[in-house]
């Protein structure tokens, strides 16, 4: 007989919480960690995190959907309220990436590698592993993290994504996950507003560009207004935007959906 999935261990993952983290809940099921904290924004505190054991209706970039098997993969939405200008918000997408690779990395042993602006690759075919998603609600962010953990290969949802233990055929604890997560997320976005949420200031730029699997790809941007553009990734600038080499002229993507050509 198949061994039960352990629950999210609430009482480590609250022992484990340093600023800029307040509080945490662990539940159940929901349809969407990200809908519920956006819906609840006006009063709930900054540095709040929602975690969930099933997601039924998941959000992801282009209001795509998803769900996730029960305690197999992290699923969750921390919400917090910047003191940086609202026009570097942009960052905190590629800032949680970075954090999610280091924490993968620190944790496995192994490299991810990120697709601009908001998907983690894992494993030698470059497959996803997890997807971020940021919702501006008013006055405060909240930051949706899907990450497939212990999801066997045949319950991935598409052929292009990974899990984690698909990749190193060893199963992960995912509190002890979830707090390296928390740990590196936590750091990485108060040195950001710090910095009044300038990247180059202690090293996010250049951490971002190092790990960045897009750049120096031919790739196909398809933007929200349905045009596609195919082209080289030559850079990413310190405002977030993807640089496309067009015709010999650099061009800025702050927006869209990336398909890397092999």
């Amino acid at each position: 007989m198949a061994t039960e999935p352990e629950p999210l261990d609430a009482a480590a993952l609250h022992e484990s919480l340093r600023p800029p983290w307040t509080r945490l809940e662990i539940v159940a099921t929901t349809a969407s960690t990200n809908t519920d904290l956006v819906a609840a924004a006006a009063t709930t505190p900054s540095g709040s995190v929602l975690a969930a054991e099933s997601q039924l209706a998941g959000r992801g970039r282009l209001d795509r959907t998803w769900t996730s098997p029960a305690r197999l993969g992290l699923t969750f939405s921390v919400l917090l309220r910047p003191r940086a200008p609202l026009s570097t918000w942009g960052w905190l997408t590629l800032l949680t990436g970075v954090a999610v690779c280091d924490a993968i990395a620190a944790h496995t042993g192994r490299e991810p590698r990120l697709k601009w602006p908001n998907d983690v690759l894992y494993g030698p075919d470059e497959l996803k592993v997890a997807g971020i998603l940021a919702q501006v609600q008013g006055d405060a962010v909240v930051i949706g993290i899907g990450l497939n953990v212990n999801t066997a290969p045949e319950e991935l949802p598409v052929p292009t994504a990974t899990s984690l233990l698909a990749v190193t055929g060893q199963p992960v604890n995912r509190t002890e996950l979830l707090c390296e997560v928390l740990g590196e997320l936590g750091s990485r976005y108060q040195a950001w507003d710090e910095a009044g949420g300038d990247p180059g200031s202690g090293g996010l730029l250049a951490d971002y560009r190092d790990r960045c699997a897009t750049i120096g790809r031919e790739v196909t941007v398809f933007q929200t207004d349905g045009r596609e553009v195919r082209a080289k990734a030559v850079d990413v600038d310190d405002t977030g935007a993807l640089v496309l080499m067009v015709d010999g002229e650099r061009r800025l993507f702050a927006a869209g959906d990336v398909q890397h050509l092999r």
